[in-house]
């Protein structure tokens, strides 16, 4: 069965991670959920308040994390899933979480990113010339980055689809189920 890589940490929008979990398992395919280490993972619910200037957070899903970043071997995967939330923020700067993101943009193989995630190939240098969309707010992340910033639900810059927040979840997963079937080995029924 073909497997699906989900790189995530604590602090990771809940709705994020399980939208594109449970999408994927509902299509077949076998998803593992990599973190720094193997441990339960605190996810956390972003949400808006027409009090405050920013989104709040709540907490969110406790869920176990599969495989440490380390133990990952990205050949045994044919996509890659990068939510948002606030783990990217850490996440960037973890070698073997760069090493992962590398591996699926170089080969050319579906990924899925969404929120902050794309600060993951922002910081492993993978945005040069493309196009992202992204949680508004980093935009200039995106920018200085050299990718340009799309506002929009589902942005798909070759085998990347991107949208801003767990609101384009299903426009965004969407657009990626087309990639990730197209171009990768598919479960059988």
């Amino acid at each position: 069965m073909p497997k699906v890589l989900i790189v995530t940490g604590d602090g990771a929008e809940a709705l994020e991670v399980m939208y594109a979990y449970q999408r994927l398992l509902e299509d077949g395919y076998e998803v593992d959920i990599a973190a720094p280490a193997v441990k339960k993972l605190a996810f956390v619910v972003h949400d808006f308040d027409p009090d405050f200037d920013t989104y709040t957070e709540k907490p969110g899903y406790v869920w176990p994390a599969d495989v440490a970043f380390a133990d990952v071997n990205p050949d045994n995967y044919v996509a890659l899933v990068i939510p948002g939330g606030r783990a990217p923020e850490y996440l960037r700067n973890d070698p073997d979480c760069q090493r992962l993101v590398r591996h699926f943009y170089l080969n050319d193989a579906p990924v899925a990113q969404l929120c902050h995630g794309p600060l993951i190939p922002a910081a492993a240098g993978l945005l040069e010339g493309r196009r992202t969309a992204a949680y508004p707010e980093i935009a200039p992340d995106i920018r200085l980055a050299g990718g340009e910033f799309v506002d929009d639900g589902a942005v798909v810059d070759g085998n990347v689809v991107s949208a801003r927040a767990w609101n384009d979840n299903p426009t965004w997963m969407h657009e990626f189920m087309h990639i990730l079937h197209a171009k990768a080995p598919q479960p059988v029924h």
